[in-house]
């Protein structure tokens, strides 16, 4: 049953469940630069209660050292080990999943966050904002270096980079597509912009089929790198998310209870509408009242 944390009782209760706390970003703790009433202070409250908090982030534009930063100029307290973003998924798993050979590079359509977490792997790239602001539509030269193509959300995404992704994929034998999530939206300026899944659309629409992965919520590789290294228990793990077919999906499809919070993407009526399929656990305002 969907319940409603409204009540001093009831957040306190929900507090006193749960060990583990898994966060998304955009949306529940922030919207752009614009941190949330009260979530510095909810932040600490768990902590000071001996909670262990995650960061569970789609957003593949920033690396894992640059939401530290964003973090820490919000007044957030993190750890390095607690972030997992799909770009840091991407790069983890093109390294320990596919096994990429050293002998190859990916070609980006995103934003520096995927080439940071490239290189922190030890894997070489091309593209990405190097190939932002071309207008040209010289052909595409052969590149079979290019063993992996990966898109992410890119706010400067431009035909070039379509058609080298595009090339890359149709020329190269066994060349991997791979996609950072399919949020197809994320919240920006009070109001919602396209998002990776946008991005990758005119891609997957070109190629006539679906990437060979898609790393980011509510597909699981980052639930199961952070069991890997912290070994939660998940019937004592809640997911907090303000997306019911990303994060919500990504806690039930993991055997967690979720929460999800109303300032982001879903809305009450959404919630509660019965045409939803997807419940959340519970359902709060913002995550901020916690600490109320």
């Amino acid at each position: 049953m969907l319940e409603y944390i409204q009540t001093k009782e009831e957040r306190e209760a929900f507090i006193d469940k749960y060990d583990n706390f898994l966060f998304d970003c955009d949306g529940v703790l922030w919207e752009g630069t614009n941190m949330f009433t009260g979530v510095p202070e909810a932040m600490n409250l768990l902590r000071e209660k001996g909670k262990r908090v995650f960061f569970v982030t789609n957003n593949s534009t920033k690396s894992r050292s640059s939401f530290l930063k964003k973090f820490e100029g919000f007044g957030i307290k993190a750890e390095l080990s607690e972030v997992f973003s799909s770009a840091f998924a991407t790069a983890a798993y093109l390294k320990h999943v596919l096994n990429f050979p050293e002998d190859k590079k990916v070609y980006i359509v995103g934003m520096d966050g995927i080439k940071h977490e490239l290189e922190a792997e030890g894997i070489r790239s091309c593209g990405g904002e190097e190939d932002s602001g071309i207008t040209d539509n010289d052909p595409v030269p052969d590149d079979k270096e290019v063993g992996a193509v990966v898109i992410g959300l890119d706010t400067k995404v431009n035909y070039k980079k379509y058609s080298k992704a595009f090339a890359y994929l149709t020329r190269n034998p066994g060349c991997y597509f791979i996609v950072t999530n399919e949020d197809t939206t994320f919240p920006q300026h009070g109001d919602f912009y396209p998002g990776a899944g946008a991005i990758a659309a005119p891609i997957i629409a070109a190629l006539g089929r679906r990437p060979d992965a898609v790393l980011g919520k509510p597909a699981q590789n980052m639930l199961e790198a952070i069991r890997a290294e912290s070994h939660i228990d998940l019937k004592k793990t809640c997911m907090i998310g303000d997306r019911l077919d990303t994060d919500i999906e990504f806690g039930i499809n993991g055997g967690v209870d979720t929460l999800c919070v109303l300032t982001g993407i879903t809305t009450k009526e959404v919630l509660l509408s019965p045409e939803n399929k997807v419940k959340s656990t519970y359902y709060i305002d913002a995550f901020g009242d916690l600490a109320k």
